[in-house]
């Protein structure tokens, strides 16, 4: 799992966030938890530029989350 800075933490943009990405994200369900899971994005739902929580995406295997991180 990625190191979490609790201070500053801001989630990329959607500019920032195509298919084909390597992303960590949380799924809605695992919010207030360290439960994050990584994968490539297969599609992105949210139309807004940005969120507070993370771009909504869903994920080759299926899963639907927000994303956390970039996979660097």
């Amino acid at each position: 799992m990625p190191t979490v800075k609790s201070d500053n933490r801001k989630p990329p943009e959607r500019s920032e966030i195509v298919p084909g990405t390597a992303v960590w994200v949380i799924q809605k369900k695992d919010y207030g938890t360290n439960n994050y899971v990584q994968g490539i994005v297969q599609e992105v739902l949210s139309s807004t530029s940005f969120h507070p929580r993370g771009i909504k995406v869903r994920l080759t295997d299926g899963v639907v989350g927000r994303v956390q991180w970039l996979v660097e």
